[in-house]
């Protein structure tokens, strides 16, 4: 079971409860716009990098999981493709308690080849994560582009295995 700790400091404001990190953001399945979009989120899968993690596999672990489809909006493999899986206002299933207010990008990878964390991204990963999130600031300029390991309240994990917020701080 996963429990989130309150209160917390996120954008220099304290956020005492999910009801008041979500406030201003509808309870169904859709965002209310743009504005409700304070997060872009990176993560990785946590699967090895010299192993393959195809959309099915992610998908086929997600359902496991209880989701009724794959969690973040979008999935980068190592040959830098780039798939969507949840339209850009739709609540995802990557971040509690983060989902009603984010956008989360996972990439392939971030174990080497042992099973320990690492930054384990191609050179066309991180060409597509790039691009990716350079067009997707230019939707939600104030969001702010940030790992899952820097996320307060969230599961505690080496997710994404780079420092995201200051390898994209200038984006």
């Amino acid at each position: 079971m996963i429990t989130e700790t309150f209160p917390f400091i996120t954008g220099e404001e304290e956020v005492t409860s999910e009801r008041l990190l979500t406030k201003g953001v509808e309870q169904g399945l859709l965002m209310n716009g743009t504005e409700s979009v304070r997060y872009l989120i990176i993560h990785c899968s946590a699967t090895r990098c010299n192993r393959d993690y195809t959309v099915e596999q992610l998908l086929r672990d997600h359902k496991t999981r209880g989701f009724r489809t794959i969690g973040y909006h979008f999935y980068i493999r190592r040959d830098g493709t780039v798939t969507r899986h949840r339209r850009l206002l739709e609540v995802g299933a990557h971040c509690r308690p983060y989902n009603r207010c984010s956008i989360g990008i996972c990439y392939e990878g971030g174990l080497d080849e042992r099973g320990k964390p690492a930054d384990t991204r191609t050179p066309e990963q991180r060409a597509s994560l790039l691009y990716l999130l350079a067009k997707l600031r230019k939707l939600f300029p104030k969001a702010m582009i940030c790992g899952h390991c820097d996320m307060p309240g969230a599961v505690p994990k080496a997710c994404p295995c780079f420092d995201a917020r200051a390898e994209y701080l200038y984006l």
